[in-house]
């Protein structure tokens, strides 16, 4: 098992979660593909991404699916100019690679914001720490594990 699954289990265990992780053939390093590989809407995967301020340090928006996040909205929230993080920060931040960043088990941490759309589901779905694995929580759930603050920072992807 991987160091990053292993950290993502051990998070979900530490915060009382029975949330079994699932492993799937096809990668889910994209939303569209995660949602393919457990047969639910787009906007039921969690997308963690991340944006970096001035000062090195980064900020993680849990966002539905079909979402894209507002940069000037984001950097508002962030009180910071904010830019897309680059895969060498986030690998030592988060302790993930791009593709399989999970909202949980992160080296550091950064402050969150999680896209109000991800509660209109009982369930949604977020990566496990690897392109292959993700796991199902309640958005109620998600918010309270990764005190992420609920707040309006997207826009729709376009079709």
């Amino acid at each position: 098992m991987s160091k990053s699954l292993t950290r993502v289990k051990d998070a979900l265990t530490a915060h009382g979660l029975d949330a079994p992780i699932v492993e799937t053939p096809a990668s889910t390093r994209t939303a569209a593909e995660a949602a393919t590989a457990v047969r639910v809407e787009i906007d039921q995967i969690v997308k963690s991404i991340l944006f970096q301020g001035g000062s090195g340090g980064l900020y993680l928006f849990l966002t539905a699916g079909g979402n894209q996040v507002d940069l000037n909205l984001a950097s508002r929230l962030a009180g910071a100019a904010l830019s897309r993080a680059d895969a060498t920060a986030v690998r030592a931040i988060t302790g993930f690679a791009i593709g399989g960043v999970s909202p949980v088990g992160h080296l550091q941490p950064s402050p969150i914001w999680m896209d109000p759309r991800l509660c209109d589901f009982a369930r949604v779905w977020a990566a496990a720490g690897t392109p292959h694995h993700i796991f199902a929580v309640a958005p109620a759930v998600l918010q309270r594990v990764t005190g992420a603050m609920v707040a309006d920072f997207t826009v729709s992807a376009p079709s």
